[in-house]
């Protein structure tokens, strides 16, 4: 009977299943990937099962890197004339997707230091990936300048949600529970300034950390409008 009620569940599976699965018990333990035990259990198969769709975990990983990649809003296709790209909006294009890809790191914790290290990238990634140089390439930059800017762009978005991941509060009302204590304890003459950075901004009403991310986009995004043409 067990056999029985196996091979009916693996009939019913599809690798999209699998990859769904093993990506909600990813964001479940914060884990990268699930034991291929733990996977067929929350599928109710076999551990063999899932070898009929991934003949390696690796495979499952690069399925569930390119499952977030397919998540992330795309910059939208557009094929600049040179007297268009004095006015191409880009940055709002970047900043879309930016916010995009920040939200959807958060959501899968477990994927941030993944995203760039899969060596078979799925269609999902290459997609977005070719879409980004694209818009770029088309809004003036050279394929350089291109590189420049998703260097720096991806550099600046998994960095932000790392800090974000690890901080000890999760929404801004909760910061002066963290913050209180450490700047009733914190010696003002020693340290003026952080006590100051404390009490005169984080924990000023309405503060939130997460509009500190569009803050230092508008920078990152400033540098590339001014080095756009320098970049041959």
């Amino acid at each position: 009977m067990a056999a029985q009620k196996d091979v009916s569940h693996r009939a019913a599976l599809t690798k999209e299943v699998v990859l769904r699965a093993a990506v909600a018990l990813a964001d479940e333990a914060g884990a990268a990937v699930p034991s291929m035990r733990k996977l067929a259990d929350r599928l109710g198969v076999e551990a063999m099962s899932l070898y009929h769709h991934f003949r390696t975990k690796d495979l499952i990983l690069d399925g569930m890197v390119d499952h977030v990649f397919g998540e992330v809003e795309l910059p939208p296709p557009v094929d600049y004339t040179a007297a268009d790209r004095a006015a191409a909006d880009w940055p709002e294009a970047m900043r879309r997707r930016a916010g995009s890809m920040r939200d959807a790191l958060i959501r899968h914790p477990w994927a941030v230091s993944l995203m760039d290290s899969r060596t078979s990238p799925g269609h999902a990634t290459l997609r977005h990936h070719n879409a980004v140089i694209g818009c770029l390439r088309s809004a003036g930059f050279s394929i350089a300048g291109a590189a420049h800017a998703l260097s720096v762009l991806d550099s600046y978005i998994y960095g932000y949600v790392l800090q974000q991941l690890s901080l000890p509060f999760a929404a801004p009302d909760s910061v002066e529970d963290v913050a209180g204590p450490i700047l009733e304890g914190l010696p003002r003459d020693e340290f003026p300034h952080l006590a100051e950075m404390i009490a005169d901004h984080a924990m000023k009403p309405g503060y939130d950390y997460t509009e500190e991310f569009d803050i230092g986009l508008d920078l990152i995004i400033d540098g590339l409008r001014r080095h756009r043409e320098a970049w041959a």
